[in-house]
């Protein structure tokens, strides 16, 4: 069966990497994916898939066989935006090919990912590997800005709860086994404001924040110096209600960015905050962020997205080290993400099976002359139609 899925990836590959040439040039930041979005559609529907699907989010999801097993492949179509645009060497949006690389925002995070999937449910359905099996191909927005949450819809609001799920963010196609959560937290501090000409009459909330940031910073240091897998704290923003550049701040917030480990959760974190801001009088929320899809659906994040991770033995990471294997002779090499990706809806809150593998170094992600391997989107295809045959 190997044999037959190389055999068909030749001859997809050119149609493959034209379409991740389209789809690069199409521009789809956060909350503007329409374009891209309708693109996908319809070459799905060209591409013969059973069912496509638009959601109230605009989400895409392309459909393959009925059967028993679902398995969904899951990769965003947004991306980061592009404020250099005349300090790439070969375009931003250009999709250009040098020297086996395929260039542009977003071919490393994730549309060469996009590309590959959508390619191999056409293979899955051509080689008969859906016998048995429900394919979901996701191809899910908004993932920049408010992680997961669109891929939580996307199950919630489609009754779409898969057995596997392959997250495709970029691995360098080696074996993402989970990766670290993260939650952003804003504390808040209070005074009382006053012209700038008399602060004895006010109360600077920014001063009343000194001692917490000491010990944001104190905690940082502690993470940085722990050996093995561990947490870290990073204060990333900080802001106040003053008036004017010559009144007294009346409030101060920061924001924390926490990376979480296996373990941590929200009554870990919770002591942790109340400690940092013990006898200050500060508040602490976690953070919710607010945005509209270009459906023009609202979409909360609440900024707590636990880690995750799949043993070695699980079933889902056999599958996958077997149809590796049997492409390439060899096992991927076992590692887990350092950021975070769609993984926590389906692993960290939903509690399906999850794994990660990707075309494209992820160093690479949003970074001027961002390119993807054309050899990592031909791999990738080839992996995911044969692991259907292994699920």
């Amino acid at each position: 069966m190997e044999i037959q899925v190389k055999n068909m990836l030749k001859e997809l590959e050119p149609a493959l990497i034209k379409f991740t040439q389209d789809i690069i040039r199409i521009k789809s930041i956060t909350c503007e994916e329409k374009e891209v979005a309708l693109f996908i559609k319809e070459k799905m529907i060209e591409l013969g898939y059973d069912d496509v699907i638009i959601d109230k989010l605009g989400n895409v999801i392309g459909v393959i066989g009925n059967g028993e097993t679902k398995v969904m492949y899951d990769s965003h179509i947004d991306t980061v935006t592009v404020n250099d645009e005349d300090e790439w060497k070969y375009g931003a949006f250009s999709g250009e090919i040098v020297d086996g690389n395929i260039y542009g925002r977003g071919t490393v995070d994730m549309k060469s990912a996009v590309a590959a999937t959508v390619y191999a449910g056409y293979a899955i359905k051509k080689l008969g590997l859906d016998k048995g099996k429900t394919i979901y191909i996701s191809t899910s927005v908004m993932e920049e800005d408010y992680d997961g949450q669109a891929l939580l819809y996307l199950c919630k609001e489609n009754d779409i709860y898969p057995d596997y799920v392959i997250i495709c963010e970029p691995s360098s196609m080696n074996l993402a086994l989970g990766h670290r959560g993260r939650a952003l937290i804003k504390i808040n501090t209070t005074g009382v404001s006053a012209h700038g000409s008399a602060p004895e009459k006010g109360d600077n909330a920014v001063y009343k924040m000194n001692e917490i940031i000491k010990r944001v910073e104190k905690l940082g240091q502690e993470f940085i110096s722990r050996e093995g897998e561990k947490g870290s704290v990073a204060l990333t923003k900080i802001e106040s209600g003053a008036v004017s550049l010559n009144a007294i701040p009346p409030t101060c917030s920061i924001y924390l960015d926490r990376r979480l480990i296996i373990g941590e959760d929200k009554q870990f974190i919770a002591k942790e905050i109340e400690k940092l801001i013990e006898g200050t009088g500060a508040t602490w929320e976690i953070y919710d962020e607010v945005g509209k899809s270009w459906t023009d659906e609202n979409l909360v994040l609440h900024s707590f997205l636990p880690a995750w991770e799949i043993h070695k033995d699980h079933e889902l990471t056999k599958a996958c080290l077997n149809a590796y294997g049997e492409l390439n002779g060899e096992a991927p090499k076992m590692f887990k993400w350092d950021f975070c990706t769609n993984g926590v809806a389906t692993a960290g809150i939903l509690n399906i099976p999850t794994i990660g593998i990707g075309p494209g170094d992820p160093k690479l992600a949003h970074t001027r002359d961002e390119h993807c391997p054309l050899s990592d989107i031909i791999e990738a295809c080839e992996f995911y139609t044969n692991l259907a045959k292994h699920l």
